[in-house]
């Protein structure tokens, strides 16, 4: 499952939620970060927050595309039996504000 996020660095705190219109017109999921968009340590930040938010291990969150982006894809490892649960996650995390 491929979810785009809107990563937010130098945030006084981490947190996931809320929603931001992403470039193709489907709104991206918010993610706060505390660390600077330096040497890539933002980027792991938001992967980290959002594998647990999801309630899923870091090694299953995975950046397919934006490294240098704050607009980023990112593929979630789930299984067929997992998705419709994760989407109900997704939805209720792009809610919260």
């Amino acid at each position: 499952m491929r979810v785009t996020i809107r990563v937010r660095p130098g945030a006084s705190g981490t947190a996931v939620g809320g929603e931001l219109g992403g470039p193709d017109g489907e709104p991206s999921l918010v993610v706060r970060v505390c660390a600077r968009a330096v040497d890539g340590k933002a980027t792991e930040a938001a992967l980290r927050a959002l594998a647990d938010a999801l309630g899923l291990r870091r090694a299953d969150v995975s950046l397919v595309h934006g490294a240098t982006s704050r607009t980023k894809l990112v593929e979630i490892a789930a299984s067929p039996a997992d998705e419709p649960a994760l989407r109900d996650r997704l939805t209720a995390l792009r809610q919260r504000r």
